[in-house]
């Protein structure tokens, strides 16, 4: 499990709550699958994360198989890359508790993300919520991850991540690589119905993003309802956000350039375009529902994949820890 080909590490992880959408997919997932040979890849479902806002018992369970059919559905495969679950390795919240005592208050409490989901969730602002920050940080430098694939809105969790890392090699000495943001070639997607905003899967409007889950009509129905603009042409410009959005789904499924979109639908209204797209992410949909359904129904492959997989990450993550325990000067026996 070491670093022998010099390959770079990767990790990243994803909630078990709400359902993936098409945003996940084309600005994230998709693109892994052109990572699993050049890099060695680590890929969480971060279900500890996720109780930090109320989560009911069985939904959890059952969408942390729903992530990892998901994953492999769209692509990737549990030989070459170590897909597992958070819970499954005990190493994430150790390391956590140490991270949190070199994790400044300031620090925590300038997360922008903390300051929102407090605003979501004003009857539950609890502690997780104030240090999950720290578990990332914990859940990155437990592997010593080279790279970690984020988008805009994560980046000040790297930023604290490489700060903790800092803090604590410079006490102790080297002892955690500093990992570098891998900024994903994938597009960002934004919302149907508020196209200045990035598609969400936590989103309470079920019109505002497509889930990888839904079915042809439910998906063209909240095509057809996608917000645009009073203007008829299809192009991409300012101001045309929704039109924009729309553009940049349909190049991702099709592999069409604007100047090819706007030739295609050139005399043509809204409604045709919006109908086109919401039949071309359909179909390109249909495959990965297809092997997802198949994959739910054999829950006893994907618990095989969790244990041995949790087996691999806890062997990497052991290594660490138990650097990091000795450096802090905790007795091991």
């Amino acid at each position: 499990m070491e670093n022998t080909q010099n390959k770079k590490r990767i990790f990243s992880g994803v909630q078990p709550s709400g359902n993936l959408t098409i945003g996940n997919y084309l600005g994230a997932i998709k693109n892994w699958t052109t990572l699993q040979d050049d890099y060695e890849c680590l890929y969480c479902v971060v279900d500890q994360h996720a109780i930090t806002v109320r989560q009911t018992p069985a939904d959890l369970r059952r969408r942390t198989y729903e992530i990892m059919a998901i994953y492999i559905a769209c692509g990737l495969d549990p030989e070459k890359n170590i897909m597992y679950v958070q819970s499954h390795v005990p190493a994430h919240t150790q390391l956590s508790w140490v991270l949190n005592c070199y994790t400044m208050f300031g620090e925590l409490s300038r997360m922008t993300q903390f300051k929102d989901k407090s605003s979501k969730n004003a009857d539950n602002i609890n502690a997780g919520l104030f240090t999950y920050p720290t578990l990332m940080a914990s859940d990155i430098l437990l592997y010593q991850a080279d790279l970690v694939p984020v988008g805009e809105d994560q980046r000040q969790h790297i930023e604290l991540t490489r700060d903790i890392a800092a803090r604590f090699n410079s006490v102790y000495g080297d002892t955690f690589k500093i990992p570098e943001p891998y900024i994903t070639k994938g597009a960002k997607i934004n919302s149907l119905a508020e196209p200045t905003k990035k598609m969400s899967k936590s989103d309470p409007n079920a019109n505002a993003y497509v889930s990888l889950l839904d079915n042809k009509d439910e998906i063209i129905k909240k095509f057809r309802r996608a917000v645009t603009d009073s203007d008829a042409v299809v192009c991409r410009a300012e101001g045309k956000d929704g039109i924009n959005n729309l553009m940049t789904i349909y190049s991702c499924f099709t592999g069409k350039t604007d100047e090819e979109i706007v030739k295609e639908f050139e005399g043509k209204g809204y409604g045709d375009f919006k109908l086109a797209v919401g039949q071309v992410c359909a179909d390109s949909l249909a495959p990965i529902q297809e092997e997802f359904e198949r994959l739910m129904k054999d829950k006893a492959y994907l618990e095989q994949i969790f244990k041995a997989n949790s087996e691999k990450a806890a062997y990497l993550a052991r290594k660490t820890l138990s650097k990091v325990y000795r450096k802090v000067g905790f007795v091991q026996i």
